[in-house]
């Protein structure tokens, strides 16, 4: 579907990049690589088309890349993919990953890396992506459960090191509570947190806006739903229908709408769901529209 562009004047139009860490200056519609080796536990994609994924994305405008070492199917890795696909990155193209989450080589995620581990975690993904320095890594804790958990300060500071010594630009936490933001902030300047949040799912409002006010990028995982469900809403449908659009496009463009912070990672292996999200920006909701999408999750 082509989105419609009318627009609300009551609504200002979403800005369209983020000022990352208040240096890097990225698109607020990024792509995220988690999908490309195949589904979580399952079979790899073919690996032609997740190539021509990764590049699609980065001819489409997506200047943020999100992916992670633990990454894979079977023998197949995103970071490798990524490289594959696009190396030497353009100039312009900001790579993040995550460490922390331990998982074995039959897919299973078992354990969190302790402090000692980070670095030889970070080294990987340096590695596997071949460049000099890692844009943005997120420390990622609490594995596949809900967002808290034990005090994170101790290992944050392991990767606030290695940004000092020039390895990380920008540092980041995911499926984090509101006390471990604070306490990563103690330690050393968050850019980016990355929790699950969207349309139907806005138990972390209070987050998002805290990220907000603090000049700190907020990137949503499962803001299509992602491996908890998908977009069944009958709200969502109507406003997706009354601007010639689809679920998809409406969640990511109520997201920009949402909040200044968010920044949008969607992912995909499939080039045709790749140019569905990527034209999200097109949608232009008003007022009525975000007053109906902010109940959608009650």
């Amino acid at each position: 579907m082509t989105p419609s562009s009318a627009s609300d004047p009551s609504v200002p139009a979403p800005r369209p990049d983020f000022p990352l860490g208040g240096t890097t200056t990225i698109p607020r519609l990024g792509f995220g690589a988690m999908q490309l080796p195949g589904r979580w536990n399952g079979p790899a994609h073919d690996r032609s088309t997740a190539l021509a994924v990764a590049r699609r994305a980065v001819e489409l405008g997506a200047r943020h890349l999100d992916t992670a070492a633990f990454y894979f199917a079977g023998d197949v890795r995103a970071n490798d993919l990524l490289r594959e696909a696009l190396h030497p990155y353009p100039a312009d193209l900001t790579l993040a990953t995550k460490v922390g989450p331990l998982r074995n080589p039959a897919g299973e995620m078992y354990g969190e890396a302790t402090a000692e581990q980070l670095r030889p975690a970070v080294e990987r993904n340096l590695r596997e992506l071949d460049v000099d320095v890692l844009d943005l890594v997120y420390l990622r804790v609490g594995r596949l459960s809900g967002k808290g958990g034990p005090p994170l300060g101790e290992r944050f500071a392991v990767l606030a090191a290695l940004r000092d010594e020039g390895l990380i630009r920008h540092l980041g936490v995911s499926n984090v509570s509101p006390e471990q933001l604070a306490e990563a902030r103690a330690v050393a300047p968050v850019a980016a947190v990355q929790n699950r949040f969207g349309v139907l799912d806005q138990e972390d409002a209070a987050l998002v806006d805290t990220c907000a006010a603090a000049g700190i990028a907020y990137m949503p995982f499962f803001a299509l739903g992602g491996a908890h469900g998908g977009l069944a809403d009958d709200t969502l449908r109507a406003v997706a229908e009354r601007h010639g659009a689809t679920a998809h496009q409406v969640a990511l463009a109520w997201g920009l709408a949402r909040s200044p912070s968010i920044v949008q990672i969607p992912g995909t292996a499939s080039l045709a769901h790749l140019e569905e999200n990527m034209a999200a920006t097109g949608v232009v909701l008003d007022a009525a529209d975000l007053a109906l999408l902010g109940k959608a999750a009650g």
